[in-house]
């Protein structure tokens, strides 16, 4: 219980500061400044494999799995690469909400840093919830296997529907349930016209944005439980992810058209986690065949968006 609450003061210290100091003024996120916090991010999210190695080498942690340092270091890199290679699509729907609501560059920052605290909570309580599901009902990883798999295919056969996040279900409840403004006044949720509080379209799409989370969850929670059933794994692997979502989505979201094979990649992660739920207690693959296969469908992806010429489009 210990190690928990270190690590989640860390994480409150980290989102304080970030706020607080380095964000306490809004402006825009440049490439450059997105470029330096990503790799801060990443090397925080890597550094704290020693930090695993050392917990699981010391007996620190509750280990139900009876895991080993090295297999416990490849169990949390392989779930971190699962969460980051999953929130590339999270990025895609960020940048088209943010589009839609027409939110300036200046306020998004803040947009998602509340949203990425929003995420944080509900994760927890999935990876909670899933973790129990796992450990009181084995054959419920059989379901999460085939819910991979489906989604594996869904995303392989979707086409490129243009999603409007104001013909959102989402979005028209919130409408009926609370009023609505267009006008956005400086970083503020929330202004007053005539006597009556409103939500602007920041608030609207912190909204939206939190929910596309939740779903988004639905894919990646059961991906990286299919890797380990440990809690702290599974927990401090998607927070350290979504900690440099944020940052990401500055880094690569113009650059998003130009990664034109990486839902293939994400087909095969999912494909592959998703085979590996309904094999799992048939066959046990090493720890080293699961991190190889994530990272590289991710680097064939990238390489194959950059070394392979678009079509021209017939006019």
């Amino acid at each position: 219980m210990l190690v928990w609450t270190i690590f989640i003061a860390c994480i409150v210290v980290f989102l304080a500061l970030d706020l607080g100091v380095f964000h306490k003024n809004d402006h825009v996120i440049k490439s450059k400044e997105a470029g330096i916090w990503t790799a801060i991010w990443v090397s925080v999210a890597l550094a704290f494999s020693v930090v695993i190695y050392w917990l699981f080498s010391a007996v620190l942690t509750e280990n139900p799995t009876g895991l080993t340092p090295n297999d416990a270091v490849l169990k949390y890199i392989t779930g971190y690469l699962i969460e980051l290679s999953l929130s590339i699509d999270n990025v895609f729907v960020i940048a088209v909400i943010f589009s839609a609501f027409k939110i300036p560059p200046l306020y998004q920052h803040r947009v998602l840093f509340w949203g990425i605290l929003g995420a944080i909570i509900f994760r927890a309580l999935m990876i909670l919830f899933g973790v129990a599901l796992i450990t009181k009902f084995e054959w419920i990883i059989y379901v999460f296997g085939v819910f991979l798999l489906y989604t594996a295919f869904k995303m392989l056969k979707s086409d490129d529907t243009y999603f409007n996040p104001k013909d959102s279900f989402v979005f028209k409840q919130l409408k009926k349930i609370y009023p609505i403004t267009s006008q956005i006044n400086g970083h503020d949720f929330f202004v007053k016209k005539m006597g009556v509080r409103a939500a602007t379209p920041l608030f609207v799409a912190l909204i939206i944005i939190e929910l596309t989370d939740i779903l988004f969850a639905l894919d990646s929670i059961p991906a990286i439980l299919a890797i380990t059933a440990d809690p702290f794994i599974v927990f401090s692997s998607n927070i350290l992810a979504i900690l440099g979502l944020r940052s990401m989505y500055f880094l690569i979201s113009r650059m998003l058209a130009k990664f034109r094979f990486i839902n293939y990649s994400l087909v095969v992660i999912l494909a592959f986690v998703g085979l590996k739920m309904l094999f799992s207690h048939f066959i046990h693959l090493p720890e080293w065949v699961s991190l190889s296969v994530i990272s590289g469908s991710l680097v064939s992806g990238v390489l194959a968006s950059l070394l392979i010429p678009e079509k021209e489009k017939e006019v």
